[in-house]
């Protein structure tokens, strides 16, 4: 049986793979793609850890030139997981700001998301039908 990580870790390889491949079909995230992936599968999340007084666009462009190290406005997979870790940090650095958000001191990493984490995401590389 996988671990919880695991599953995630799964998840953020397909989850890239599959908006990676929309347009052009390729291994990389350009602007668009990016933008799609972040508010199609973590919007709520990305609402808890931008910066307050900055919308929703500003703050996905702002991850984007962040991560994009070699400024060629596209993201390797390389790239795409600085910009996991830094919203992660944010989330992280958040939980500790915010005890009425469930975590605070001492809070446990056993989240028990009640989800499942087969999102049925394509593995393959070819077009879409």
């Amino acid at each position: 049986m996988k671990t919880d990580l695991e599953l995630a870790l799964e998840c953020v390889v397909n989850i890239y793979h599959q908006y990676a491949i929309k347009y052009p079909i390729d291994d990389y995230l350009n602007k668009r793609e990016f933008s799609e992936l972040l508010k199609e599968t973590a919007k709520p999340f990305l609402y808890n850890t931008m910066p307050p007084n900055m919308s929703i666009d500003d703050y996905i462009s702002k991850l984007f030139a962040r991560a994009d190290h070699n400024h060629d406005g596209r993201l390797k997979f390389t790239e795409f997981l600085t910009t996991l870790n830094l919203v992660a940090i944010d989330a992280h650095n958040r939980s500790h700001q915010h005890p009425d958000a469930g975590h605070g001191r001492g809070h446990g990493h056993d989240h028990g998301h009640g989800h499942s984490h087969d999102h049925g995401h394509d593995h393959g590389h070819g077009p879409r039908e």
